[in-house]
This record gives C-alpha cells, structure tokens and sequence, in this order.
C-alpha cells in the first residue's frame, strides 16, 4: 500500500465548487460592468444637443397692402400685415404667398376665436408656421398693424 492517504469524492467537491462559483461571479460582474458601459456610451451620447441654429439676423420689413376676410355668421375681419424678413432672404420676399395663406386661415372662422389676445395670439403662431414653411424660413416674424372685426 501507499503512504498517502486516500482521498474520497467529498474532500475534492468543495474546491471545485469555490471554483466554479468565483468564475460565475466573474461572469455576472463583467457583463453587468459591460452592459453598464454600453448603457451609459449609449445613453450618454443622446443627451447631448445639437448645437443650436444661430438666430436668423433680422432684415426688412415687407408691409403688404390691407386686406378683408370674410369670417362666419356673416362678419368680416381687415388685417394689414408686416413680414419680418431675415437678412439672407434680401429684398426677394413677395407677399402674395403671405396673403393668401391669410385669406385660407382666417376664412369663415368664428369672429370669437380672435376677440381675445390669446386668440389672436394662436392665430398668429399658427400663420407664421405656415408661411415660414412656404417662405423656407426666410421670414421670421409677422406683424399685425391692423386687425379689425366688424
């Protein structure tokens, strides 16, 4: 016989397990440190704006010719409207196209949606949008000089 000891099956199974219980742990924490990495690059680099268009430098001002709308219930609305152009756009702002979005908006409207300011005030945020739109933001604000309802 030898001189070393026998060794059964039970002395063996504790190192093994120890073993393989640091290589899951090794595991869980790198892919939890990896995908922890990956969230914070991923996330992280969407939070960042963009770099904010510098306002457009305003230019002239385009005063266009009065005009009368027909609004519901048989009222009417004259409206004088001024373009404020951007420097960019020169002197090649035509408020035809100004106009008639005008005429398209307002027309058979409600003469109580623009007795208050806030209704005022909406009607014009609504226009500017569009005519910036059929303007390609060469025009950058819109003044009412007139608006009177009857």
């Amino acid at each position: 016989m030898s001189d070393k000891p026998e060794t059964t099956g039970d002395a063996a199974a504790p190192k093994k397990s120890k073993k393989k219980l640091i290589i899951i742990l090794l595991a869980v924490v790198l892919v939890l440190g990896g995908g922890g990495t990956a969230a914070y690059l991923m996330l992280g680099s969407s939070s960042k704006k963009p770099a904010a268009k510098p306002a457009p430098k305003p230019g002239k001002v385009v005063v266009m010719d009065p005009i009368t709308v027909n609004l519901a219930g048989g009222h009417y609305l004259k409206i004088h409207l001024a373009l404020q152009a951007t420097e960019a756009a020169g002197d090649a702002v035509d408020g035809s196209q100004a106009l008639d979005l005008t005429v398209a908006q307002f027309s058979d409207q409600p003469m109580a949606d623009f007795s208050s300011a806030d209704g005022r005030a909406q009607a014009k945020a609504h226009l500017l949008k569009a005519v910036e739109k059929a303007y390609d933001n060469q025009v950058m604000d819109i003044y009412f000089t007139e608006f009177v309802m009857q």
